[in-house]
């Protein structure tokens, strides 16, 4: 029999039970389409893992109390000086920060406020959308000068921050003059959102703002990811040296690194769970695929006994089962690529991301065909195997 005649067979045999042909395939339809969208909540997932963490240093190490409250022996600016001369440190910078009511033209909320040093802004990635950041001159004359988050800029002049340049707000009943307002930059990895805080040179914050209650964080930069251990080592090195109250253990050294690290993983973590779900979605359409074609077998078994009498082959009846199983598993495994990409406007209007791939499409159509090979063959065996006297008696 040649293959034009087995796909002949095929089509008339799946046309003529649509109804029972559409319920077999509904199955396979769920399962890849439930696939591919996995993999593109996943695809989206770690998109936007990555896109949080784009403009965070993977070099950055963060060194802060262990506990909140006085710390027996706090970090200084002088630590910050000492980290400086690791070989694997690169830039080191002192940030004190606090929450509290920041008021612009009547309207008050809570929010947080930092007060930086201006090398700060460079090493954080902190770049100006409106007016300018803070420079060195702020810091030594101690100007009562701010630089706000962009969300925080939204807040305050209810989605219209042009206007907050030049002008005054106030912090914890302290009035400082808006110099700019900066680009948004997402997670700062500090514990505290940059957007949605206020900045002030690190002196002004120092003597009008928190005073003998300043506990200083200090930003590192590693000089490479590479050597992010070694100037940790180094850091709790000096820190054992410097503070002997209570050494190292009185603060948390953290490695922004391993925050993105531990994201990723999360990410594909929820990936992998997703997708074993829609693997057992496309098994149960398996079974049902089986199912189905044994009762098409034994529909069929008188025709089974004719093709066999008149010198069809036991491969030629398995292949035009097996076909049939095939074809069924891949215009459902078409149809469910097809709802996927249906569905991807409707994940994102529930802010679920999601981002289609060639490699989500190609997931999806494997383990369709996989499915439809693996649950049809021993239907397809079964029927390769009927003995040709006992089908033509079959009733």
């Amino acid at each position: 029999m040649k293959l034009k005649q087995l796909l002949k067979l095929v089509f008339i045999n799946i046309t003529q039970n649509k109804v029972r042909t559409f319920l077999t395939t509904l199955g396979v339809i769920v399962g890849t389409a439930t696939i591919f969208m996995v993999v593109a909540i996943g695809a989206g997932g770690e998109a936007r893992v990555n896109e949080q963490y784009a403009k965070l240093n993977v070099g950055t190490i963060i060194v802060m109390p262990a506990a909140r409250g006085k710390v027996a022996d706090p970090l200084t600016k002088k630590d910050a000086l000492l980290f400086q001369e690791s070989e694997n440190v690169a830039r080191a910078f002192p940030l004190l920060r606090g929450n509290g009511s920041i008021t612009y033209d009547n309207f008050s909320t809570n929010a947080g406020f930092q007060a930086i040093q201006p090398g700060f802004q460079d090493s954080n990635h902190l770049t100006v959308q409106q007016g300018r950041a803070l420079v060195e001159d702020d810091e030594k004359k101690k100007n009562k000068y701010a630089v706000v988050g962009a969300e925080l800029a939204n807040t305050l002049t209810d989605g219209n921050p042009s206007g907050i340049v030049g002008r005054s707000i106030s912090i914890n009943s302290r009035k400082f003059e808006v110099v700019g307002v900066y680009n948004p930059v997402g997670d700062s990895g500090t514990g505290m959102s940059y957007d949605d805080s206020a900045f002030i040179p690190y002196t002004v914050g120092e003597k009008y703002l928190l005073g003998t209650r300043a506990n200083p964080t200090i930003i590192v930069q590693a000089t490479g990811l590479e050597t992010v251990q070694s100037a940790i080592e180094d850091i709790t090195n000096i820190l054992n040296e410097t503070h002997r109250a209570g050494g190292a253990e009185q603060f948390r050294i953290l490695d922004a690194g391993s925050r993105l690290v531990a994201a990723q993983e999360s990410a594909r973590t929820m990936s992998l769970l997703l997708l074993a779900v829609a693997a057992v979605v496309l098994i149960v359409s398996g079974i049902g695929i089986m199912n189905v074609m044994f009762v098409t077998v034994k529909e069929r078994t008188r025709e089974i006994g004719t093709l066999k009498a008149i010198g069809a082959k036991k491969r030629e009846i398995l292949g035009q089962f097996l076909i049939e199983a095939v074809v069924i598993s891949l215009v459902g495994g078409v149809l469910g690529v097809i709802i996927g990409f249906a569905a991807v406007p409707l994940l994102k209007y529930f802010e679920l991301p999601a981002l289609p791939s060639i490699s989500g499409i190609l997931l999806g159509l494997v383990f369709s065909v996989i499915t439809g090979v693996f649950f049809g063959f021993y239907p397809a065996w079964k029927a390769a195997e009927l003995n040709p006297i006992d089908a033509l008696r079959y009733e």
